[in-house]
């Protein structure tokens, strides 16, 4: 057969290349195919751009203590799952993914790090099974019961997450990525939904199950940096409507450019936006209104937390049903002062500054100060050391992420996989890619 020869023009730059491909014969039939266009994706890309004066040290390691947390977390809620609580080693390989655990590193090994939480035994037959502590069954007893002392609490919140929504209701999937973060139980689907008729409800559109708002409570509509600010209380009569307020900032410490920029802060400050309550579907997509918007509803989002944190991807989920940008990222990056956002991991981070003091919250919900007794237990010093970002544990992914030791050192920094067992959706166009997070960042190394 005739050797086949195409040619490939280049259209684009070296970041976004196609190449067409003409037409061809392929054997004696006339099957051909036209025009293919194939995406060349940059590889490797590194995405610490920004300088390190934007970096602040402090919310690195609290970074880092809330993803132990959550590793233990995860773990904690499969022994509960089960019958007796115990489950063979063998059966947690298949949670590698959740815990972040990269073979040839061993599941037990892991679990050795926490003796005062798990405890490993073999059976007769050599079997190597896995079971909590009495502390460990102790401290999820006392975890179920703050969950349900918070049950108004978030109850709360998630009303007004659907009150902030265009078309006030939800879709569970996407709901269940705030679990954790917003204080709800493992039974969140099955039971907890229904508790609150008085709220919302759930229906079912298609092959989709959706959360609902029942009744719209003025009292609700009041966003947290109008309480702070007005000293506005539910008692107030109040409508959403156009809000002037400032935003509270926090800049790095060592970050001076701020002072250079400090004309276009007050100006953005100043700056009028409708409230995260009031209806959106006016504002013309990226205006100046509508990115600050956009900045108020993630604000009010990131003020429900726990952790006043949250994994940048779980707010991406949300862009369509709150009315927000297609580029959330360059809007954290260039608004610095209200947000920061950690590289640490394959999964970015984003926090509200004004929630921390140094690496400590300032304000500590039940929940909060049971997961910081948790840590005690771990073995977590939380001592001060580089935290690793994207870059660095890219890099380390074939070496040691743990070793081996006592049983009471501290769990390894490098667990670095998603925050919750329930973030299961497939990629689709709410995941932000390597080249937004990568354009992100060039747009705004210079702010």
């Amino acid at each position: 057969m005739e050797a086949l020869r195409c040619k490939l023009r280049f259209y684009g730059n070296v970041r976004n290349m196609f190449a067409i491909m003409p037409e061809r014969n392929v054997l004696s039939g006339e099957s051909s195919f036209g025009r293919v266009w194939v995406r060349f994706m940059t590889s490797s890309k590194r995405v610490q751009d920004r300088s390190r004066e934007k970096r602040v040290q402090e919310l690195e390691i609290a970074t880092e203590k809330w993803k132990i947390a959550s590793k233990v977390i995860f773990l904690m809620e499969v022994l509960k799952a089960e019958r007796d609580m115990i489950i063979t080693v063998r059966s947690l390989e298949q949670y590698r993914r959740q815990i972040n655990l990269p073979k040839p590193h061993k599941i037990s090994d892991f679990i050795r790090k926490s003796p005062k939480l798990f405890e490993l035994y073999k059976d007769q037959r050599g079997v190597l099974w896995c079971g909590l502590t009495d502390e460990g069954e102790d401290l999820l007893d006392e975890h179920d019961r703050l969950l349900e002392e918070n049950g108004d609490k978030a109850a709360e919140h998630v009303t007004r997450c659907l009150m902030m929504s265009v078309d006030k209701k939800l879709p569970l999937d996407k709901i269940v990525h705030f679990r954790r973060d917003f204080g709800l139980p493992l039974d969140f689907r099955i039971n907890w939904v229904n508790k609150f008729p008085q709220h919302f409800k759930v229906v079912k559109l298609g092959d989709e199950e959706y959360l609902e708002l029942v009744s719209w409570n003025p009292a609700w509509a009041i966003t947290e940096l109008e309480k702070k600010t007005l000293g506005l209380t539910e008692e107030n009569d109040h409508k959403p409507g156009m809000l002037s307020l400032a935003f509270p900032m926090k800049f790095p410490p060592s970050y001076k450019k701020m002072y250079r920029y400090r004309g276009k802060i007050e100006h953005f400050q100043k700056r009028s936006y409708l409230s995260p309550y009031a209806d959106a579907r006016g504002l013309e997509a990226g205006s100046k209104e509508f990115d600050k918007r956009a900045i108020a509803v993630m604000h009010e989002l990131l003020s429900f937390t726990l952790e006043k944190r949250l994994v940048t991807d779980h707010l991406t989920h949300f862009r369509r049903e709150f009315v927000m940008p297609q580029k959330l990222m360059r809007i954290f990056l260039k608004h610095c002062g209200i947000f920061y956002v950690s590289e640490r991991g394959k999964r970015f981070s984003v926090f509200l500054t004004e929630g921390y003091e140094g690496p400590e919250l300032i304000d500590k919900c039940p929940l909060i100060l049971w997961k910081e007794k948790l840590l005690k237990f771990t073995g977590y010093r939380g001592r001060k050391r580089d935290i690793p970002t994207y870059s660095d544990t890219f890099d380390m992914q074939e070496r040691d992420l743990m070793e081996i030791g006592s049983g009471d050192e501290n769990l390894s920094v490098e667990f670095e996989k998603a925050d919750d067992d329930d973030d299961d959706m497939g990629t689709d166009d709410d995941e932000m890619d390597i080249d937004e997070v990568n354009d992100a960042y060039e747009e705004n190394s210079k702010v």
